[in-house]
């Protein structure tokens, strides 16, 4: 990853003491922010850590001494430093006064989606969530720029507090040929969206932070034009948007279902159930944890429906490390029993096969046997032999000889780690050869 932080401007709006004890300090390239509340120790901040750059409190007129090099602050309370992307974030008193200040450094860091490169590139909307901090605005101003740069889309930016091109009219080199339409107050975002696919035809719509219920409807509207959309909403994953009654539109909606007593019996719930109530506005949910460890959820819809029914949903865990390499681990579906009709169950879900529509305890242990446990054995083996030599040591490997209905079923199931295989061999012998990426 390549990282561009401008970081000279940012310490330049600083007193001097200060400025002259950031530029010596050793982890200056790792400084997240920079605190100056009145009557308090200047503070600096770093991963993980922070320590103070002066035993002398912040004085009124250091605060405006800043103030005055920074400019006009936003009804929002922030600023910028033209045509980068750092923010200074202002504290008020009941006067209006400002009496402190928080000096956010603004980072372009260039790689930061090779994680999901192959979701941008399917066309889909995509939603990051994540705690703030984790790196949302970076990704989405990458995305924009991959896209604009390197498939040639028509992108647009709803920038709101001009975090992601950057403060002044001019946008940052950053976001690349992507546009960029600044908002006046953040009560209009909404409007502005709508106005950016009515007026200038992009093909991709970039958001950061929906949290308004008129922002959601936005989005959907946007999206049912046939746009794509990428965007941030609040919450760490996706089970806080479907409680959230303001922005559960971007997931589907929520909507209590009365169920008739044949249909109830079927599914063995309750007759009045929560359902998803439409397709969600975005295709495809990644949970941000840290910066190189995501959750992918490949197919929001199917998420949402096995929350609400009181399922676990299955989704990609994707991590990269110092050296760029990726590595993506497919869900883990777990079994109720050590049964063999549990572990049948499950390895139809893996597959996505319908289940028997039998609520016989009975008959699914006759339909497990025979047949089935060779089907068991056959993917088990599959399983292992991905989790635990193709992806970690990325070696290939040789299977046992399969029938053509197991091997069928082998190479499904390696198909939905992303990874490649065929079968080789003549019959009887004839068996899987599973590749790594």
């Amino acid at each position: 990853m390549q990282n561009s932080d401008d970081l000279q401007k940012l310490l330049e709006i600083l007193p001097h003491e200060l400025r002259e004890t950031l530029a010596q300090h050793s982890q200056q390239d790792n400084l997240v922010e920079v605190i100056m509340d009145l009557g308090r120790r200047p503070e600096a901040r770093f991963p993980g850590k922070s320590e103070y750059l002066s035993q002398t409190p912040v004085t009124q007129k250091q605060l405006d001494d800043c103030i005055q090099k920074v400019g006009t602050f936003a009804e929002d309370n922030r600023a910028g430093i033209e045509q980068t992307l750092h923010r200074i974030s202002a504290i008020r008193n009941r006067n209006d006064k400002i009496i402190g200040l928080t000096c956010r450094v603004g980072r372009a860091i260039y790689g930061t989606i090779a994680m999901i490169r192959d979701l941008v590139e399917t066309g889909k909307s995509i939603l990051m969530l994540g705690r703030p901090g984790v790196g949302k605005t970076t990704a989405l101003r990458e995305i924009a720029r991959v896209l604009a740069d390197d498939f040639n889309k028509r992108v647009v930016i709803i920038d709101t507090s001009n975090e992601i091109a950057g403060d002044g009219d001019i946008p940052h080199p950053a976001i690349g040929k992507a546009r960029r339409m600044q908002v006046a107050r953040p009560e209009l975002q909404h409007q502005v969206m709508i106005e950016a696919v009515e007026n200038h035809m992009p093909e991709v719509i970039v958001i950061d932070e929906i949290g308004t219920e008129l922002e959601a409807l936005a989005a959907r509207t946007i999206a049912e034009r046939g746009v794509q959309l990428v965007g941030t909403a609040h919450g760490n994953e996706i089970e806080n948007l479907i409680k959230n009654p303001t922005l559960s539109d971007l997931v589907g909606g929520i909507q209590s279902v009365t169920l008739g007593d044949d249909e109830a019996r079927r599914r063995r719930t309750q007759k009045t159930v929560l359902e998803r109530k439409a397709l969600p506005t975005f295709d495809i949910a990644v949970e941000m944890w840290e910066r190189q460890r995501w959750t992918v959820h490949e197919n929001v819809a199917e998420t949402v429906d096995a929350v609400l029914r009181g399922h676990q949903p299955h989704p990609q865990l994707r991590t990269i490390n110092d050296l760029g390499q990726i590595t993506i681990t497919s869900p883990v579906y777990t079994v109720k029993a050590n049964t063999t009709a549990n572990i049948t169950h499950s390895l139809r879900q893996v597959l996505g096969m319908k289940s028997p529509d039998t609520t016989d305890a009975g008959e699914l242990n006759q339909l497990a046997q025979g047949s089935q446990q060779s089907e068991i054995d056959a993917l088990e083996e599959a399983r292992l032999a991905v989790e635990q030599i193709v992806i970690p040591k990325r070696q290939p490997v040789e299977l046992l000889p399969r029938s053509a209905k197991l091997r069928s079923m082998q190479h499904e199931l390696v198909e939905r780690y992303r990874l490649k295989s065929h079968s080789f061999g003549k019959e009887p012998m004839r068996r899987l050869r599973i590749y790594p990426n």
